[in-house]
Order: structure tokens, then sequence, then C-alpha cells
């Protein structure tokens, strides 16, 4: 889904693409939990609501300090989780969001779920999955 915002003049700023995923846990990925994240490329890491990881038994694995577009330097938890999307299921790291974050779909998740965003028609696209093969003579 594809959310345009407006300004007063009715001219579009932009537009913003929310896409429903499962998250799990990698040690028990029958459980999952459906959420609307905002699909940000421009983002590295996908941030999910602490309380939703830690009911997914989710562990953090180690701390991460995030520096935010005023400069302001933050600390965040960081995982693992898996995502599914449609017939598509992978790892990838996630960020513990904690009140006031964003629920956001990094560019890691979506290049493990073989996705990419395109910027233009802010569509999601299949990624490419290339496998480098090397032969040395």
């Amino acid at each position: 889904m594809i959310l345009i915002i407006l300004s007063l003049s009715g001219k579009i700023i932009m537009g913003v693409n929310l896409l429903e995923i499962e998250v799990g846990n990698p040690a028990n990925p029958e459980v999952t939990e459906k959420l609307e994240f905002l699909v940000d490329s421009g983002t590295i890491y996908s941030v999910v609501p602490t309380p939703i990881l830690e009911r997914l038994e989710i562990r953090p694995l180690v701390d991460q300090e995030f520096r935010l577009t005023d400069g302001t330097k933050i600390v965040r938890k960081k995982g693992i989780a898996l995502f599914k999307y449609k017939d598509k299921i992978e790892g990838a790291d996630v960020i513990f969001g904690e009140e006031g974050d964003s629920v956001l779909l990094g560019s890691f998740t979506l290049e493990a779920l073989g996705l990419a965003l395109d910027p233009l028609r802010r569509e999601l696209k299949p990624l490419p999955m290339i496998l480098a093969n090397f032969s040395i003579l």
C-alpha cells in the first residue's frame, strides 16, 4: 500500500510505502506477529517495538549506537528476527524499538527477502539474487 502525503495546497509531498510483514523468532518460526512496516530503503536495519520482540522471545545480542538526523546519538538493542512476506522467509538484524520509534523495514531486511524498492514508482520489485562465481586458473 502507498500512503500519499499532501500539502495544504493538494500537492504531493511524498509517497510512503507501507507493507504488512510477519515477524518471528528464528528458533520458533511457526509463531509470528503481523506488523505494518514503513518501507525505508534509506534505513539499514528494521525496527520492531520491543514488547513485540519480547513476546516472540527474541533476545538482544548487542547494543548499537545510532546518530539521528539532528546529530543526536542514541543507543538501541539489536538482535536477529525472522521476517515472512508472501512466500519468502529470511532472517535479518532487528532493532528493539522504543517509545516514539517508527516501525521500519530497512534495506538489509528488504535484500534478505530478495526485494528492492523502486524509488520512482515506489513499488517493491524482485531483487536479482546474484552469487559470484570466481574461477582461479
